[in-house]
C-alpha cells in the first residue's frame, strides 16, 4: 500500500480512550464465526496487546486498526495499524482475512517484508477478536509473542 492515510489526532485520542460500548437500536443477526466475511471486518478497531502468559492488565501497547476492502484480493481486508508501545508511535500496514472462523493478519512495518503474523478467534458476533501476535520468521529473538484483543468500535458495526 503506497497511500498513507492521515488520521486526525482527535480520532486517535478518542480511540485510545474509548471502551467497548453496546450499540443501541436494532442489531443484525449474529453471524457464526465460520460465516464471517471481509465486510464484517471493515471499520475501525481498538487494539490492546500484552505479553503472552500475562493478563490484559499488563498492556504493552494500545492503538487502532482501520480495515478496508483489499483492492487486489476480494476475500481479504487491508488496513493501517497505529499503536503506541514503549513510548513510541508505531505504524504498520496489514492485510488479512477470516477463513473457517479463524482470523489471520500479516503485519508489515515497511510495506514490503512481514514483521508479524496475527492469528485469533472472533467472539461476540465478530465484534471482538482475541489471539496471538507473533514476530515473523527471521525477526530478532528479542521480539516477544503478544496476546491481543481487537474490539470493533461502535458506529462501525
Amino acid at each position: 500500500m503506497n497511500r498513507r492515510t492521515r488520521w486526525p489526532s482527535w480520532l486517535l485520542g478518542t480511540l485510545l480512550c474509548a471502551g467497548a460500548q453496546a450499540q443501541t437500536g436494532a442489531s443484525a443477526p449474529c453471524p457464526d464465526p465460520a460465516d464471517l466475511t471481509p465486510s464484517h471486518l471493515y471499520g475501525l478497531w481498538q487494539i490492546s496487546l500484552w505479553p503472552d502468559g500475562g493478563d490484559e492488565t499488563t498492556t504493552a501497547s494500545r492503538g487502532a486498526l482501520l480495515f478496508e476492502r483489499h483492492p487486489e484480493h476480494a476475500g481479504s481486508v487491508r488496513g493501517e495499524l497505529r499503536r503506541t508501545a514503549a513510548w513510541q508511535d508505531l505504524t504498520a500496514q496489514v492485510s488479512g482475512d477470516v477463513t473457517d472462523g479463524v482470523f489471520n493478519l500479516d503485519e508489515s512495518d515497511d510495506g514490503v517484508a512481514m514483521s508479524a503474523v496475527w492469528a485469533g478467534e472472533p467472539q461476540d458476533c465478530g465484534r471482538e477478536i482475541r489471539g496471538l501476535r507473533r514476530p515473523a520468521e527471521g525477526r530478532p529473538a528479542s521480539e516477544q509473542v503478544l496476546q491481543f484483543r481487537l474490539r470493533k468500535l461502535p458506529g462501525w458495526q
